[in-house]
């Protein structure tokens, strides 16, 4: 399945996308019998079951085109072009990121293969959008995109063993990771942390969907690429990482509580490079979707 959080004219709603249109959480019969509350995605998540999708995932395939219309004259779905798209958890309780887990990446950048999983993490107000811009802060004069896989968890946890990790996990979603590569290398000449570097406001869009693990197959077999103005910048397969998902979840959760809808990117691989003023980045994650930006100078 793939879920998505959207605005209409009377407000911002979680949902499903079937075909060309979105149908309302709240307007599945088994979502309604549980009485959960989906006022929003992060909500869902965390109320929602293995039992449950499994309940949502038939209803889906019943509906007709003749259904939905009806739907959509009940104002329970809309046409996928006819809504606005907005990060699937727009504050999410906790975004992780992990540097150098392609072992292309951390040679252009001048640092080791590591040994144990590099992690560090964004503020959650950095979090946008599809469409949303990306600000480059007065306070840098380069500004990086980073194409990656992100992990949605889902039932979370400590101490999470790597046998358990993928029925964990919500689903996947692109992530951006972008970065003021200025400040961050100034901050490894210090060996300062790279919050700073990581953390400004839009510094993390995602999106457009979160996608569940049976359409998404095996995460470490994906195509990802990332592209400016229409020219591909960056390409690789997730089978290039380092460190899998199920080893990530097990490290993190072995200092850390995973709440869900916590977010994990996966690392980023080679060629990354500078995004200026006007510049349209499209990050693309096979079976996930292609997440859309512009760049825009802060005024």
């Amino acid at each position: 399945m793939r879920f998505v959080t959207f605005e209409n004219g009377s407000g911002i709603f979680p949902g499903i996308v079937k075909g060309n249109f979105i149908i309302r959480l709240d307007s599945f019969s088994s979502v309604k019998r549980r009485g959960l509350g989906c006022s929003s995605m992060l909500s869902f998540i965390e109320s929602a079951d293995q039992g449950l999708l499994t309940e949502i995932a038939k209803e889906i395939g019943s509906l007709s085109e003749a259904s939905l219309s009806d739907m959509v004259e009940k104002g329970e779905a809309f046409r996928l072009g006819g809504v606005r798209i907005r990060a699937p958890i727009p504050r999410p309780p906790a975004v992780f990121c992990l540097g150098f887990n392609f072992r292309s990446h951390a040679p252009e950048l001048k640092r080791p293969v590591p040994e144990v999983p590099v992690v560090f993490m964004k503020p959650s107000k950095s979090v946008i959008g599809p469409d949303e811009e990306i600000v480059l802060p007065k306070a840098s004069s380069r500004v990086d995109y980073e194409v990656e896989l992100c992990v949605v968890i889902g039932k979370g946890g400590r101490y999470i063993p790597r046998s358990e990790a993928y029925s964990r996990i919500f689903g996947y979603t692109v992530l951006n990771d972008i970065t003021a590569r200025d400040i961050q290398q100034r901050d490894f000449s210090l060996a300062r942390p790279w919050l700073r570097s990581k953390g400004f406001d839009t510094f993390a869009p995602i999106g457009p969907f979160i996608v569940t693990g049976d359409e998404v197959g095996d995460p470490m077999s994906l195509s990802l690429s990332l592209s400016v103005n229409g020219e591909v910048r960056q390409s690789s397969r997730t089978g290039e990482m380092i460190f899998d998902v199920p080893s990530v979840v097990e490290y993190i959760s072995s200092f850390t509580t995973l709440e869900p809808g916590a977010l994990i990117a996966m690392g980023t691989p080679e060629k990354i490079g500078q995004l200026h003023d006007g510049d349209v980045v499209e990050a693309t994650v096979e079976r996930i979707g292609t997440l859309r930006n512009r760049a825009v100078l802060e005024r």
